[in-house]
C-alpha cells in the first residue's frame, strides 16, 4: 500500500467515541455528530452501539476504531462491518509487536491520535480528556518526525466509585471517597496543604505536577514574578499526587484480585456478544471490587468483633451496622451477626426484615440457664432469638423492644452473650447505644477487634463522633482509636464541601482510614433495609468500607 493510499484511507475513517452508562443510556459521537442511545440496561446499550458502529464500518468499507467509555473507564476497540469486535492492536511483549492487518493498523492509528488529543475537545465533540485508561499517554504512532507532540498533561483520576485518596493527616492515614479525587476546591481528594506523603516514597516539591507551584501565592523563595531560571526537572519532579499510592493500592497488594476476563459492564458485554472470542480484561472499578471482595472474604484466625459507635442519635450507626453485616454475610456466606447492644431499646430490630418471632437479646439472656448455660448452647437454640435476614445471609439480635420492660443490659450481661455468640458467628457487628458511660457500652469497646466511628457529614453528628474519640483516648483506648475506621455518610444528595474536607482531615489524623459512602434515597424512609434496593454505587461504597474494616481484623 502506497503512502498516498494510506493517507487517503486514514482520512476517510470517521473519528468515533462512545459512552455507555449503568442505566442503559449512552451516546455515539461520529466526527462531532452526537447520537443518543437509550436502552433497558448497560449490556443492551453496548450491543446497540456495537450494531450502529458496525453499520458505519460497512458504509466506509473498513474497520472503525472507537474509544468506548463505560462506568469502569475507557477501552480502545476496533469494530468490523460484520459486527466483530477486536481490541485495538497493541504491543504483545517487550520486543515483539502484535500482528495486525493493514485495516486494523490504520484503525489503531486513528485511535492513538484520539488518545493523544486527551485534555482538549477534538472534532468528535467529546472531551477525550475525561477518558482514563490508567496508562500514560503516548504520541500518535503515525506522527511524522516534524509533527507537533501534544504537551503532557498531569494525570487525573477517573471519577469512579473505586477511587481513593491518601489521608490528609499528620499520621499519613488514608482516606477513601466514593467520588474519587478531584481537583475542584473542597472536593474529596483535592490537593491541599494538608496532604501528607506516604513515608518512604519519593514526593514532588509540587504535587500539582511539573511546571506548577504548590505555593498558593505562586512564590517559591525567589518571590512572585521572579524571572530566575528553574532547575532542570528530575524524576522526582514528575511524581504527582495522583501517582502516589492509595488505600486501594494497599488493599490490592495485601489481597490480590482474582484473574480472568471482565464479568461486568461493557467489557463483559463484548465477551458475550463475541461468544468468548474477545475476552477483555476487567476495568479499574471491577478490579478494585475483586480486591475488596478478597479482603472481606479472607480467613480470620478466630471470631471477630466490630463495634460501631457515635453517642448521638441519627448518626447512621444502625444503618452502618446493618450494611456492614449484610456485606460480610453476602461475601462470606453467612456466620455474621448484627447485634444491638443498646442498654435499653434500640432500633436495629426495626430496620431488619420481620421474622416469626420478636425475641430479643434480653430474652436470650434470660433463657441461657434453661438452655444449659453458655458452654452447652447449640447453634439451633439461637434460632428462636435471632432474626435471620435470608437475602443478605446474616442474623440480627435486637435489643429490648418492650415498652413495659424495665430490663437493661450491663457489662456482665454483655459478656455472657458475647461468650455464647462468639462460638457460632465468625463476625459480630455491634450497634452501640448513645450512653458512653453505660457499662455494656464500655464492655463492647473492651471486646472490640475493630472500632468503627460513624457520622453524617453534618456539624452535630461529626462533633459527637470527634468527642467520642477524644473520650476513648482519655480513658486509655488510644490504640483502638488509632486502628479505628471512620465512615462518613452523605445526609443528602448535596453536601457541604468545606465541611467534608474538614472532616476528612480531622478524622484522617485520628483514625486509620476515612471512608465516605453516598446518600441513597432507599434508606431515608427508616423501614427495613433491603440491600438489593440500594443503588449499585451505594453497594460498591459499602463493599469498600467493609473491606477497609476487614483489613483491620
Amino acid at each position: 500500500m502506497s503512502d498516498s493510499e494510506g493517507t487517503t484511507r486514514t482520512a476517510r475513517l470517521p473519528q468515533v467515541t462512545a459512552e455507555v452508562r449503568d442505566d442503559g443510556t449512552g451516546q455515539i459521537s461520529v466526527d462531532g455528530v452526537v447520537e443518543a442511545i437509550r436502552m433497558a440496561n448497560l449490556q443492551e446499550a453496548g450491543a446497540a452501539i456495537t450494531e450502529r458502529i458496525a453499520a458505519l464500518a460497512g458504509e466506509v468499507g473498513a474497520p472503525v476504531p472507537v474509544q468506548v467509555r463505560d462506568p469502569d473507564g475507557m477501552w480502545s476497540l476496533v469494530i468490523h462491518p460484520d459486527g466483530l469486535v477486536d481490541e485495538a492492536p497493541s504491543v504483545t511483549s517487550d520486543d515483539e509487536p502484535a500482528v495486525a492487518s493493514p485495516e486494523a493498523t490504520d484503525a489503531a492509528r486513528i485511535a492513538e491520535a484520539a488518545l493523544a488529543a486527551a485534555g482538549a475537545v477534538g472534532s468528535t465533540g467529546v472531551d477525550l480528556g475525561t477518558f482514563d485508561t490508567g496508562e500514560p499517554a503516548t504520541a500518535p504512532s503515525g506522527a511524522g518526525a516534524g509533527a507537533p507532540v501534544p504537551e503532557a498533561v498531569p494525570p487525573t483520576a477517573s471519577p469512579t466509585a473505586g477511587s481513593a485518596t491518601t489521608g490528609a493527616a499528620p499520621t499519613g492515614s488514608p482516606t477513601v471517597s466514593p467520588t474519587g479525587p478531584t481537583t475542584s476546591a473542597g472536593a474529596p481528594g483535592a490537593s491541599s496543604s494538608s496532604a501528607a506523603p506516604t513515608a518512604g516514597l519519593p514526593t514532588s516539591p509540587s504535587p500539582l505536577g511539573p511546571g506548577t507551584s504548590a505555593d498558593p501565592t505562586g512564590a517559591t523563595g525567589a518571590g512572585a514574578g521572579s524571572s530566575a531560571p528553574r532547575p532542570a526537572p528530575t524524576a522526582a519532579d514528575h511524581v504527582t499526587a495522583a501517582s502516589l499510592p492509595t488505600l486501594d493500592d494497599l488493599l490490592a497488594k495485601r489481597h490480590p484480585a482474582s484473574t480472568g476476563p471482565a464479568e461486568h459492564g461493557w467489557r463483559a458485554g463484548v465477551r458475550k456478544a463475541t461468544f468468548g472470542g474477545v475476552r477483555l480484561a476487567p476495568g479499574r472499578a471491577e478490579r478494585q471490587r475483586r480486591v475488596q471482595t478478597a479482603a472481606v472474604r479472607r480467613t480470620f484466625d478466630g471470631p471477630r468483633t466490630v463495634v460501631v459507635l457515635n453517642p448521638k442519635g441519627g448518626a447512621h450507626k444502625t444503618t452502618a451496622t446493618m450494611l456492614l453485616a449484610a456485606t460480610f454475610g453476602l461475601q462470606r456466606g453467612g456466620y455474621t451477626l448484627a447485634w444491638d447492644n443498646n442498654e435499653t431499646r434500640g432500633t436495629l430490630g426495626w430496620r431488619s426484615a420481620h421474622t416469626e418471632h420478636q425475641h430479643t437479646a434480653v430474652d436470650l439472656l434470660h433463657a441461657l440457664p434453661s438452655l444449659g448455660g453458655a458452654s452447652t448452647v447449640r447453634v439451633g437454640d439461637l434460632d428462636g432469638y435471632v432474626r435471620t435476614q435470608v437475602d443478605e445471609q446474616f442474623d440480627v439480635l435486637a435489643s429490648d423492644e418492650s415498652s413495659a420492660s424495665g430490663s437493661s443490659m450491663d457489662a456482665v450481661s454483655f459478656a455472657s452473650l458475647h461468650r455464647v455468640l462468639s462460638r457460632f458467628y465468625r463476625v459480630l457487628v455491634i450497634d452501640t447505644g448513645n450512653n458512653m458511660r453505660a457499662s455494656n457500652w464500655q464492655a463492647a469497646i473492651d471486646a472490640a477487634d475493630q472500632v468503627v466511628v460513624v457520622s453524617t457529614i453534618r456539624e452535630d453528628t461529626a462533633q459527637s463522633a470527634a468527642w467520642a474519640l477524644d473520650a476513648l483516648r482519655s480513658t486509655g483506648h488510644d490504640d483502638a482509636v488509632r486502628r479505628a475506621v471512620t465512615i462518613l455518610s452523605a445526609p443528602d444528595r448535596k453536601v457541604d464541601k468545606d465541611l467534608r474536607k474538614r472532616l476528612h482531615t480531622h478524622f484522617g489524623a485520628l483514625t486509620r482510614a476515612v471512608v465516605e459512602v453516598p446518600f441513597d434515597a432507599s434508606l431515608v424512609a427508616g423501614g427495613p433495609i433491603a440491600f438489593e434496593s440500594l443503588r449499585p454505587a451505594t453497594r460498591d461504597a459499602w463493599l469498600r468500607a467493609t473491606a477497609v474494616v476487614a483489613d483491620g481484623l
